[in-house]
């Protein structure tokens, strides 16, 4: 039995529930839906939308920015937000709004949304390069690489040239500079493999088309920030992954897409 698992980053859940609708409406709502930057809190998270497609919600906000939720078809046996580890106790309701790991039976399914950085030069980014090395952190203690985990979200990385437009131009973004590059691979040697690359390895596969650039949908001046890990585990029973690209050409959309991937796992 195959389930689909994604991922969107939804620039506030609120103002994306038309988009929602007629994705859900033409494709079906996939089994597994993680959210990031709902932009809302709590107790105003559009609960009730989402009734009519799944059967448990869990999830936190702050309002204006941040939010994690992870919508699904059956109940999870467990949920913990935020890293868990004690270390930014100051940052503690922004990093809760940020990861949300939820257990189904022996399948893990990790959503974070990785802060952005600002600049090379603000103490946002040292504290960027932190955060992704701590969710290993995460995974090694709630987790085991020879199990069956799924981590996806905006990680607002870019790890490879093929996955932004004009690389030779974006060594020093945040998303791009060679320090939080190596901030993945580190996270991903606890033992995670890249399964969007996995089956879709051509460049020009984008998940974020800046508001900001002129036609960057039509013209594809795009980022691959949003991501599909897993252990080898789960990437040997990917079907397949699939980039929602139309979603960010309908009528007031994110500034990403959705990505789905299915699984031949039991749900």
């Amino acid at each position: 039995m195959a389930i689909t698992i994604a991922t969107f980053n939804v620039n506030s859940v609120k103002s994306r529930i038309p988009v929602l609708t007629e994705w859900f409406d033409r494709e079906g709502a996939p089994d597994v839906l993680c959210l990031q930057e709902t932009k809302c809190r709590d107790e105003d998270f559009p609960a009730y939308f989402f009734e009519d497609y799944y059967d448990h919600c869990v999830f936190r906000g702050m309002k204006s920015y941040n939010g994690v939720a992870v919508l699904s078809k059956r109940e999870p046996d467990e949920v913990w937000f935020g890293l868990g580890d004690g270390e930014a106790a100051e940052r503690e309701e922004s990093e809760n709004a940020r990861v949300a790991l939820a257990r189904f039976g022996e399948l893990f399914v990790l959503n974070t949304y990785i802060p952005q950085g600002k600049e090379i030069d603000n103490p946002d980014y040292p504290y960027k390069l932190r955060f992704i090395e701590r969710v290993r952190g995460l995974l090694e203690r709630r987790c085991s690489p020879e199990g069956l985990v799924v981590w996806v979200g905006d990680l607002n990385v870019a790890p490879t040239d093929i996955d932004v437009t004009n690389p030779k131009n974006k060594k020093d973004h945040v998303c791009f500079h060679e320090d939080v590059k190596k901030a993945l691979a580190y996270a991903m040697e606890w033992g995670l493999v890249d399964i969007f690359r996995e089956h879709l390895p051509e460049a020009g596969e984008y998940t974020f088309w800046d508001y900001r650039v002129k036609e960057a949908l039509a013209r594809n001046i795009g980022w691959r920030i949003d991501h599909v890990l897993g252990t080898k585990r789960a990437a040997a029973l990917c079907r397949s992954v699939r980039v929602e690209r139309e979603l960010r050409a309908l009528d007031k959309p994110s500034d990403h897409t959705a990505v789905t991937a299915e699984f031949d796992i039991e749900f």
